[in-house]
């Protein structure tokens, strides 16, 4: 990517590979600017390239790194863009812009729909940081159309002519470098579906091994491989007892580099209930052609080449999956098509010829 004349630094809550924090490193690293982490994860963190300025404020608790970004900020407060991706943190800095300690122009980018997503006293307490933040933002970027329209039905107090839709990036060639490592012994030669993400409910796990349980008598040297870290682990230990899965469904926990294993899938799944946008759809599809996924963001409905189901329904993805199993169609040139164009380089550009 060509040298910025605009001078800018990323803002994460945590290193944690998550998306957003996923889609903060790969815009620092395609810009070649710094990467401010509030707070440094124990275990399952990123991979942060070789090159990247990385900064920890702490590696304790989250309420010191709020605290403590102010110091780091002080060198970008102003003369710089400042990108930041998650909804607390998005309006603190909104908050810090409205007191004046900041001067540099702010974007801040929707990781979820958190009005949809969240209901009670945390709905609540979002809200209030919207509040109180975002009408300072220079520029809000939702993931999708859905997600804009939410956003401004319950933001109405934020210009909705700062409010954009710019679809998420993939970097496809670094993807394909990570998966051509080899898988583990254990599993090389291994007939399997995969699936990825953090075990909450909100990924829909419970389905997908609901849905698995009807389909391994029919393919009987299968199994489902599940990656990821989460406090739903027991719960999903006791649901693939209790199914009778124990050799067949494998919780494989957190790894740092997933990707051989969605290149070498059976089908890769997303079973997700609800989603600002999966991320992780577009690493397996940037590597499989056999992909399902439920319609668990806006714009999933459009993607061509992708098996689709509806949400929290189990037959629906038991359906999907079937279908992706027995198919002999290659869908590579359509999946290859919808996401030639969302490298980081071109993610990052887009969002600042908005803010211009």
């Amino acid at each position: 990517m060509p040298e910025l004349k605009t001078k800018l630094v990323f803002v994460s809550m945590s290193d944690k590979a998550n998306g957003a924090e996923s889609i903060l490193l790969m815009g620092a690293h395609a810009s070649n600017s710094p990467l401010i982490f509030l707070k440094k994860s124990i275990q399952g963190g990123l991979k942060i390239p070789d090159g990247v300025d990385s900064k920890y404020v702490t590696d304790k608790s989250m309420l010191i790194g709020f605290i403590g970004l102010l110091k780091l900020l002080k060198p970008y407060k102003s003369g710089y863009i400042i990108i930041s991706s998650h909804p607390y943190l998005n309006a603190y800095l909104g908050f810090l812009k409205r007191m004046g300690f900041i001067k540099s122009r702010l974007i801040v980018r929707e990781c979820t729909s958190v009005f949809i997503r969240y209901k009670g006293l945390k709905k609540w307490s979002y809200q209030v940081a919207y509040r109180l933040g975002y009408p300072a933002a220079n520029l809000v970027v939702c993931q999708t159309n859905m997600m804009r329209d939410i956003f401004l039905k319950n933001a109405p107090f934020v210009d909705g002519q700062k409010v954009i839709v710019q679809k998420n990036p993939v970097d496809v060639d670094q993807n394909v470098r990570k998966a051509d490592l080899p898988l583990d012994d254990a599993d090389a030669g291994t007939n399997y579906i995969c699936a990825a993400g953090r075990l909450i409910p909100e990924k829909g796990f419970y389905n997908l091994i609901s849905a698995f349980r009807e389909i391994e008598s029919h393919f009987p040297d299968l199994k489902l491989l599940i990656f990821g870290e989460g406090p739903e682990k027991n719960s999903l230990e006791k649901l693939i007892k209790t199914c009778g899965l124990q050799h067949r469904v494998i919780l494989k926990g957190w790894t740092d580099n997933p990707m051989p294993y969605f290149k070498h899938a059976k089908v890769c799944v997303v079973s997700s209930l609800k989603e600002g946008f999966p991320n992780v759809l577009l690493q397996m599809m940037s590597l499989n052609p056999v992909v399902v996924c439920t319609k668990c963001a806006g714009g999933i409905e459009d993607i061509p080449g992708i098996f689709k189901a509806d949400v929290n329904n189990v037959d629906a993805l038991l359906l999907a999956i079937s279908k992706a199993l027995k198919s002999n169609t290659d869908n590579k040139k359509l999946i290859g098509h919808y996401i030639e164009n969302r490298t980081p380089e071109i993610f990052v550009n887009s969002i600042l010829k908005a803010l211009v």
